[in-house]
């Protein structure tokens, strides 16, 4: 199991905590299936960030494009226009930033404005993206599995066996960013709850989300108020907080080292108790 993990400034040491890290997501879009629009300006946006760290946020993710299914992609220089200001606002902050990305060129500027992890859901697939991240000498790295793309990736999805699949895509990649020359303590990996999956494959994901750390890495757990959630118990999206946090905590109890999550304040109470109970 990993004891660390380097994300640029900062070093996380899961010895010392015992609970899942907590990414808090801060989406400066206008139509993430969330909270779309909610922090569209970079002081609404700033101001989110800021409540969230209050709430025990260890880390920020900062996104300017949506990826949830059916998106249409963002042109560069709009998505820079609204996450380079917040990064700049927020980069001493005192927790460490994240941009969520896939674009080589928006890795780069956040990477150089003091972003200390790039999460990408294509898993630095894309043209340019690993030169990117090789610029910077110990930024963080967040691979996420996804099928096909965002527009196309809910289109029936299939797999021999989901569990075998995600993990031999996610081990593949990994071993091609270590043959690079990136420092295996920087990578953390995702199985990519929704991103091209079906209930089922969601549910088998988190039955058997152990299986991810056989990897030797840390595992980020994606499933806040995700559709799977509103499949289950009928809530729509902003009325799916306790399901989020059931599902945050069987991922705490099946090896998440990192949780992704939209309610800070919520999840980190219920893992204050996870952790009380189980250290």
């Amino acid at each position: 199991m990993p004891t660390t993990w380097r994300c640029g400034r900062f070093l996380f040491d899961f010895n010392k905590c015992k609970r899942p890290i907590v990414m808090g997501i801060l989406n400066a879009t206008p139509d993430s299936f969330s909270d779309g629009g909610k922090f569209r300006t970079p002081k609404d946006a700033v101001a989110q960030a800021e409540h969230m760290i209050a709430n025990g946020a260890d880390l920020i993710d900062i996104g300017g494009e949506s990826t949830r299914p059916g998106a249409e992609p963002v042109q560069l220089q709009e998505e820079l226009d609204r996450v380079l200001p917040v990064i700049e606002a927020l980069k001493d902050c005192g927790v460490p930033l994240s941009i969520d990305t896939y674009k080589a060129e928006t890795m780069r500027q956040a990477l150089r404005l003091g972003v200390d992890c790039v999460n990408d859901v294509w898993a630095l697939r894309q043209n340019g993206s690993i030169d990117a991240v090789l610029e910077s000498k110990d930024c963080g790295i967040v691979l996420m599995h996804m099928q096909r793309d965002p527009v196309t990736m809910q289109f029936n999805p299939a797999y021999q066996d989901v569990i075998l699949d995600v993990k031999q895509f996610l081990g593949d990649r990994v071993e091609l960013l270590i043959a690079k020359g990136i420092g295996r303590n920087r990578i953390a990996i995702d199985p990519g709850f929704g991103f091209g999956k079906t209930l089922e494959h969601n549910l088998n994901m988190l039955t058997n989300f152990a299986q991810f750390s056989t990897l030797g890495l840390p595992v980020l757990a994606g499933i806040s108020r995700k559709s799977m959630l509103g499949k289950i118990t009928g809530k729509d999206t902003n009325e799916r907080v306790a399901a989020s946090i059931a599902a945050a905590i069987m991922a705490a109890d099946r090896g998440a080292k990192i949780v992704r999550v939209h309610d800070v304040a919520q999840t980190v109470e219920a893992l204050k108790l996870w952790e009380a109970v189980n250290s």
